[in-house]
């Protein structure tokens, strides 16, 4: 068999899962109601999260909000040591009513009546967390990487919101239609992000890998996904960053924006498993499920609703057009 064979072999192999998985996907109806609704969820996790023990202590303001501002320009990292100092000073009056903000956004948003208000209050919020919670997520230093959590999770949360800001009088309307740029861009700024000075080689990448080491089992696989990385250098660096700008210009045609979106959910969902640990939520010191998660319901939503297939004329609508034509002649 000719290496042409084998490709085109392989390649049918490849697209049959793929089209499988967006047919599948594509059968599901994604809103704007829905995403105000999985928006609400995520916020109440975080608003969970947020009320846990170690929060409440001076743990949370020293080991969490302190170190994002290390390596950071000063109008940074000023701003986010002054913050922390605030709240170590009274961990559990800053933190508590910060829980509840966000459980009352989440529930906010749950609630049909009560979520445009929910998704304009999440707004300025969500830029407050970015800024003084996670330090722009190391985006003003060049140290930022979508493996380890880049451009942060609170960034995708406001992009929702504005996408599944509701129109008056309709709550099944479609999102935004500006959504995939956002994606495109996502993936686009992590390709650029991947090769600057500070991430371009592959001891970064291996250390972007371990950022978040996970339980025994998972930490083998990390360590050893490092090694490897680390062994094969700028090659392994290039590899990423080209697959991260593929799945970026991919999504800019309509043609090829299910492809994107595929392979981006595939991409992500290993990221957040290995790179991001599952968000750390088992841990009791995670603030939110991390980047990877709430982007895999980014890639859903645009295989559910800007991947849909041609509609195929039922029998009875053929039929039908076939008397209208026949009353016209």
């Amino acid at each position: 068999m000719s290496t042409t064979e084998l490709t085109q072999k392989a390649r049918g192999g490849l697209e049959l899962p793929l089209r499988r998985l967006a047919s599948a996907a594509s059968r599901v109806r994604i809103t704007r109601r829905t995403l105000q609704v999985v928006l609400g969820l995520f916020w109440v996790i975080d608003g969970a999260l947020q009320l846990q023990p170690f929060m409440l202590r001076t743990s949370f303001a020293k080991q969490v909000l302190a170190p994002v501002g290390d390596g950071q320009p000063h109008f940074v990292a000023g701003p986010v040591q002054w913050v922390a100092n605030i709240v170590a000073a009274h961990p559990v009056a800053w933190d508590v009513p910060f829980g509840v903000i966000q459980l009352l956004l989440g529930v906010g948003m749950l609630v049909p009546r009560t979520a445009r208000l929910a998704l304009a209050a999440s707004l300025p919020w969500a830029v407050g967390v970015w800024f003084f919670g996670e330090g722009l997520s190391g985006l003003a230093s060049g140290n930022a990487s979508l493996i380890s959590g880049a451009p942060g999770s609170v960034v995708i949360y406001g992009v929702l919101a504005l996408a599944a800001w509701p129109r008056r009088g309709r709550s099944d309307s479609a999102p935004a239609r500006w959504l995939p740029y956002a994606w495109a861009v996502l993936w686009l700024g992590a390709a650029v992000y991947q090769v600057l000075p500070m991430n371009n080689s592959g001891a970064d990448l291996a250390g972007q890998i371990t950022t978040f080491p996970g339980p025994s089992w998972l930490a083998s696989a990390q360590n050893s996904l490092a090694g490897w990385v680390t062994h094969h250098g700028v090659a392994a660096v290039v590899v990423v960053a080209a697959a991260e700008a593929l799945i970026g210009l991919t999504a800019l045609s309509r043609r090829t924006l299910s492809l994107s979106a595929i392979v981006g959910l595939v991409a992500l969902l290993a990221i957040w498993v290995i790179g991001q640990d599952f968000g750390q939520l088992y841990s009791g010191q995670a603030t939110d499920p991390n980047t990877g998660l709430i982007g895999i319901v980014v890639a859903v939503g645009l295989l559910a609703h800007y991947c849909r297939p041609a509609t195929v004329p039922t029998a009875a609508l053929v039929r039908q057009r076939r008397e209208l034509g026949a009353r016209a002649a």
